[in-house]
Parts: structure tokens; C-alpha cells; sequence
């Protein structure tokens, strides 16, 4: 197992429902970047903002591109790469995050609790499975936007090391976000990457606020606000380790079954 563990998280202004304006975008920044990461953590719908059409994107040969563009980034980066996109499966649509490893491994993970106030649950179809998935060593639990309301569905069953967290989490509720993702690393003892995006769509404003925080809740790196940018940070495996040790809360944790 990786002792350190380099994260990037990339904030940016995403280009509505343009996924090769997009993907141009998402390579000038991480193809030129010095610092050598581990995972790139992209925001939701990196490729076409939070669009409620997905039948205009989303196809068959869609799928296949995206697939085959993010295999493209993880083998010249040497990292894994996370992010979600409008999936179409099986006559249904998807808000699906996407992890592939260099190696072109890929790893899914459907969101769970879509966002009723902006009808998502009229357009896409609910996951219904956590996922995590273990990279050098590192286990690491997959999470879209809403899902972060949902303490019971994060629970940390002492499966996973980082909570990674994407979105597109509006300004107007911006504080609710940052004391989210705190509360998230608190209560599960884990490293959080929250990767929000900047600019303005065709619903919303959006500010950022991408952090990384650790076990303890502390903002350990975070993004200029409104701006495309990479942040990027370590993960240090043995004070995660000696804190589980010296606080075991997890070992007085409820039980419990998601129905």
C-alpha cells in the first residue's frame, strides 16, 4: 500500500453540453501539470454540465468515447481518473461516476439519492449499490453531489480510506457543502475530496469551493473560488491509521440496513 497517496482535484468552468470543448479543456490542465498525482477527481458531469437532456448526449457511442478518452488521460497521467457523466443503459439514463485506472481497469458507481428539487429522479434512473474501489492500495468510496446529504449511505464500515465527493453544488447553497464534506470526514474517520465546479450553467451559479479534508475535519488544501484550477494535495496513510487506533469510534457505531 501507497504510503502517500497524491490527489488532484480539478475545478472548472464546464462548457454546457459540449463533451469535446469539454475534454480539451479537462487535457490542458491535467496534461500540463507538474505535480505527479495519483487520481485526478473531476466534478459531476465533467463533460456536459448538469444537463436534464441527457437523450442529446447520452448514447451507446457516447459511452464507448467517454470511456475511451478517460483511459487516454489515466495512461498519460499515470493516474486514476474520477468523474460522472450522463450514461444511457438499457433504454435508461444514468448520473454515472466513472473511476478508471491506467492500468483500463473501470470501475462504476450510479448516484444513489438524485436531486428531487431539480426533478432528476423525472430524467435518470437511482443507483442502488455503494461502490468502492481499492487503488495502490488505497480503498476508496465513490459518492455523487445529493449523496452528500445522506450521513447512512456514507457510513464508513471501516471499508474505505477517502470519500471522494463530486458535484455541482450551487452557491447559493455553498455553506451547506463545506459543513457537509467536514461533517462527512468527522464522522467516518477518512480523508474527503469534495471536486465542485465554477461558473454558471444553464441553471445555477457555481463558486467551487473544492477541498480536500482530513480525519480530523480540517481543510487541508482547497481551490481559488471561481476559478479552473487544479488543487492538488498528500494523503498520508500512518496518522490516518494511529488516529483510527488512538480514536476508535467506529467500534461503537449503530448498526444498521438501507432499505
Amino acid at each position: 500500500m501507497a504510503e502517500d497517496f497524491n490527489i488532484s482535484l480539478l475545478q472548472f468552468d464546464i462548457i454546457w453540453e459540449d463533451p469535446l470543448a469539454n475534454y480539451q479543456l479537462i487535457e490542458s490542465l491535467i496534461l500540463n501539470s507538474s505535480f505527479t498525482p495519483d487520481i485526478i477527481v473531476l466534478p459531476e458531469m465533467f463533460n456536459t454540465g448538469f444537463t436534464m437532456e441527457p437523450a442529446k448526449i447520452a448514447c451507446e457511442n457516447s459511452n464507448r468515447l467517454v470511456i475511451e478518452r478517460m483511459k487516454k488521460w489515466a495512461e498519460a497521467t499515470a493516474a486514476a481518473l474520477i468523474g460522472s457523466v450522463a450514461w444511457y443503459e438499457a433504454d435508461k439514463y444514468y448520473n454515472r461516476l466513472l473511476a478508471v485506472t491506467p492500468a483500463g481497469d473501470v470501475f462504476h458507481y450510479d448516484k444513489r439519492h438524485l436531486f428531487r428539487m431539480g426533478a432528476e429522479q423525472a430524467v435518470y434512473t437511482a443507483g442502488n449499490e455503494r461502490v468502492v474501489f481499492e487503488f495502490k492500495g488505497w480503498r476508496i468510496a465513490l459518492f455523487v453531489c445529493y449523496d452528500l446529504r445522506f450521513p447512512v449511505w456514507s457510513r464508513n464500515r471501516r471499508d474505505y480510506d477517502l470519500a471522494v465527493y463530486i458535484a455541482n453544488w450551487p452557491d447559493k447553497r455553498i455553506d451547506a457543502w463545506k459543513a457537509l464534506l467536514k461533517a462527512r470526514a468527522i464522522e467516518n474517520q477518512c480523508y474527503v475530496a469534495g471536486v465542485n465546479r465554477v461558473g454558471k450553467d444553464k441553471y445555477e451559479n457555481y463558486n467551487g469551493a473544492t477541498r480536500l479534508i482530513d480525519f480530523y475535519g480540517t481543510v487541508i488544501e482547497k481551490a481559488p473560488d471561481g476559478t479552473n484550477c487544479l488543487t492538488n494535495g498528500s494523503l498520508l496513510l500512518k496518522p490516518l491509521q494511529r488516529f483510527r487506533e488512538r480514536f476508535p469510534a467506529w467500534m461503537d457505531a449503530d448498526s444498521f440496513i438501507i432499505e
